[in-house]
């Protein structure tokens, strides 16, 4: 990228933090989708104030055919109109190519969910004998009391839970705060793993987060998925599992326990209703179930 086109993402963060209220992490995949387009721009030889409709269709294209998902090319020209309102709103460029190009057809993507069987496998499968086996033990059980984001995980404080009344204070997307409730057996392994904490060099300014690295600093973003996956896969699990398993499912079983679908939404952190729905994955037989118990026409009398 020339110096200019580096000027150039440099205002368009700035407007996607200032003007948009973007957080950092959302800021990232805006930029890491834009790269994707510059990249193709320099081998077709073109620039991005001159592209025209056929190019963008012509990149769309490209993405696929390298075997790029129809979801991810959705979330990438999602990102791509959004650097393209910025060009038109600064006045860069007086048509948009990225209008009228719908989006590819994504269908309906139901998330890998996890049974209470194989949670209660996943959390009681540490040997806790081991270095941050504690600690690794209160993040699952964090993760799937409270269906926190792996981003508001890593950001959580100590200040934030309040034992007596078991909730939390979640930070989420654009700073937002929710209250959302902890279960009893997260509290107690918190508690368990606050007396290995406190044999940390704790960095300063990581005084109040809850989970450090063994250096006493805050853990990354990666290192909960490397915890995760490496603990699935000590205990026989043997789905396609991530940090965000432990979202859906419990998303999934507060649904499946009778919890209303608001309560969720408002738990999970998501402005519309509409996500919140991607997140209930039900089977055939417990909607089967659910109607041969509840509905008038099937209760017997």
């Amino acid at each position: 990228m020339d110096k200019t086109a580096r000027n150039l993402k440099q205002e368009y963060i700035s407007y996607l933090r200032l003007e948009c209220g973007l957080s950092g992490n959302s800021i990232t995949g805006y930029c890491e989708d834009l790269d994707k387009l510059v990249k193709f721009i320099g081998e077709e030889s073109l620039t991005a104030e001159k592209l025209e409709h056929a190019d963008i269709l012509q990149f769309l294209c490209t993405l696929r055919d390298v075997g790029i998902q129809a979801r991810s090319q959705a979330r990438i020209l999602s990102g791509i109109k959004s650097f393209y309102r910025f060009l038109m709103a600064e006045e860069y460029i007086k048509t948009d190519p990225t209008r009228n190009i719908e989006s590819p057809k994504t269908g309906r993507h139901l998330p890998e969910v996890l049974t209470l069987e194989e949670v209660d496998r996943l959390a009681g499968s540490f040997d806790l004998s081991l270095p941050e086996a504690r600690r690794n033990k209160a993040i699952i059980e964090v993760m799937y009391s409270c269906g926190l984001r792996v981003s508001e995980l890593v950001g959580l404080k100590i200040s934030d839970i309040y034992r007596d009344e078991e909730f939390i204070v979640v930070r989420g997307k654009g700073d937002k705060q929710r209250i959302v409730p902890i279960s009893q057996s997260a509290l107690k392994e918190i508690s368990l793993y606050m007396h290995d904490r406190k044999l940390l060099p704790i960095k300063k300014g990581d005084e109040d987060t809850l989970f450090l690295n063994r250096r006493g600093g805050r853990l990354s973003r990666v290192m909960i998925f490397y915890i995760v996956k490496k603990q699935c896969e000590a205990c026989g699990i043997e789905k396609k599992i991530s940090p965000h398993t432990l979202r859906h499912t419990f998303a999934t079983h507060l649904l499946e326990g009778g919890a209303n679908l608001r309560a969720i939404q408002q738990m999970l952190g998501h402005e519309s209703i509409t996500t919140t729905e991607i997140y209930v994955h039900l089977d055939k037989e417990f909607l089967r179930q659910e109607i041969l118990l509840h509905h008038p026409r099937n209760i017997r009398r």
